[in-house]
């Protein structure tokens, strides 16, 4: 059967599903709640119809490696379907703990309104991006698709498909792996700055104890 990587790659854009922030429930949700939820928003990014989206077990795993904060009273807000969309996503190509170090500060500062941005302003912008960004995507993976057909043009034709398919994920995969790697560059690098800045402030807290330690021993 011959393979039309064109007409895939069409099928897999036009099914693309990138959850909007305005379609989630502006209401606390119960953990069935919120696997429902997400299995109706990315049922067509199964490959299998058995697969599951996300389930219980997973959601308290996130939960207990501090991938999301703590559910409230048993339900889910808003901001932790919007922080489940993220790693729905991410751990695809991270690690668990590399999930941690870029949710953990995030959930931190932006769960809780700390900041003047909320969480879902900062969800809407990438998702934003993410849509813009697709035209380009499907065009690099197109002019892939054409540069692997030009590859092994003199192999018999049963030879020739699976060389040209063999050829595309081959270009496909180095792709991610070169994103994956400068991925894992950055997230060490956010890392290492966030530990600095921590050892920075607990100097500096230390600094100030002992200060009002000497002072309270002049009195």
């Amino acid at each position: 059967m011959s393979v039309n990587s064109k007409e895939l790659l069409d099928d897999i854009i036009k099914k693309l599903n990138i959850i909007d922030a305005n379609d989630i429930p502006n209401i606390a949700l119960y953990m069935d709640q919120v696997t429902t939820f997400m299995d109706s928003q990315l049922k067509e990014s199964k490959r299998f119809s058995d697969d599951k989206i996300l389930t219980k077990t997973m959601i308290n795993n996130y939960a207990k490696n501090d991938l999301l904060p703590p559910p409230e009273k048993k339900k889910y807000s808003k901001e932790h379907v919007l922080l489940l969309t993220f790693i729905y996503y991410f751990k695809n190509i991270m690690s668990i703990n590399d999930i941690k170090s870029l949710l953990e500060p995030l959930g931190k500062e932006f769960y809780y309104k700390k900041k003047e941005v909320s969480l879902e302003e900062i969800y809407t912008s990438i998702q934003q991006l993410e849509v813009d960004k697709l035209p380009d995507i499907q065009q690099e993976i197109e002019r892939l698709i054409v540069e692997s057909k030009g590859i092994f043009t003199n192999q018999q034709e049963g030879d020739k498909e699976f060389l040209e398919l063999f050829a595309l994920i081959s270009m496909l995969s180095f792709d991610i792996y070169v994103k994956k790697q400068l991925i894992e560059k950055i997230i060490d690098y956010m890392e290492l700055d966030r530990q600095k800045r921590e050892k920075t402030e607990r100097k500096s807290k230390e600094k100030v104890c002992k200060e009002n330690l000497e002072g309270e021993k002049v009195k």
